[in-house]
């Protein structure tokens, strides 16, 4: 008791207030009624961890700029580097085929009528990932027919992207809608011709056995820099119509894929970080 005492009285002026002595005699009545095992973890230093140190990278100059430790999948030019096309046969494996179709105009990706979808060569699992996207300026069709591609993990979970200004369709089916699962928080869409982006944070799925998940695959999603899905945790693969949990099959880490649905939309400034 001796030792809290002076240690405490050392602090106080050498003409001590009738407030502040009357706050010490308090405190020395709360530290008195303390067990002895939370008197000892009063006086346990608070470790102020060192090592290893974290890890330094250098940011992009803006904030939708790839950080040194990014992976650049599209900058504007070469297409076959990162991707590769994919068409997808009913009740079949997908056909990959390369060189991609899709072309490159004023540094934006885009497929063409006879195109397939686009999909990563690299595999990953758990990362970050950055894309700007564009529906076209001339508005055609309505609903789901306007704008429609889609971001699709591992092949399985669609982040929905449409054009989803004055463009009324079902909650769960709009832009940055978890496509089929969960709806978006708010409607953060900017107008046809406009650039937009997502930024989607994605951990993937551990798995119990061959068909049910120990912990679900979750989805962080900014839409032009707004919150629209937080750390939601995805119930299973996109279906239509269908119930996800029922097609749930154990996977390791997968390509990302752009969606080809039949509507010009184009891409630009894609990077990943692998977390």
């Amino acid at each position: 008791m001796a030792l809290i005492s002076v240690l405490c009285f050392s602090q106080m002026p050498q003409m001590p207030t009738k407030a502040q002595q009357e706050a010490y005699k308090k405190f020395l009545g709360l530290y008195d009624s303390l067990t002895a095992m939370q008197k000892v973890m009063f006086f346990t230093e608070v470790k102020h961890i060192m090592d290893p140190e974290v890890k330094v990278i250098q940011p992009g100059a803006t904030d939708n700029a790839a950080p040194s430790d990014a992976i650049v999948l599209f900058d504007g030019s070469d297409l076959n580097k990162e991707w590769e096309e994919s068409y997808y046969r009913f009740g079949g494996a997908p056909v990959v085929k390369s060189p991609v179709t899709w072309i490159i105009k004023d540094g934006a990706m885009m497929s063409t009528s006879s195109s397939g979808s686009l999909q990563t060569k690299r595999h990953f699992e758990d990362f970050q990932l950055h894309i700007e996207w564009k529906t076209p300026s001339v508005i055609t069709g309505e609903g789901q027919g306007r704008g429609n591609s889609g971001v699709i993990i591992d092949g399985l979970y669609e982040v929905q992207i449409l054009d989803s200004y004055n463009n009324r369709t079902y909650r769960n089916g709009q832009a940055g809608a978890v496509y089929m699962q969960y709806a978006p928080l708010v409607n953060a869409s900017r107008k046809p011709g406009e650039w937009q982006s997502y930024d989607i944070i994605f951990t993937a799925p551990r798995f119990k056995d061959s068909t049910s998940y120990f912990t679900p695959p979750r989805l962080t999603v900014f839409h032009n820099g707004v919150l629209v899905q937080n750390n939601v945790p995805v119930q299973g693969p996109t279906v239509f119509p269908g119930i996800p949990a029922y097609d749930v099959k154990q996977h390791g880490p997968g390509s990302i894929l752009l969606q080809q649905h039949g509507n010009p939309v184009s891409f630009r400034n894609v990077w990943i970080r692998e977390l």
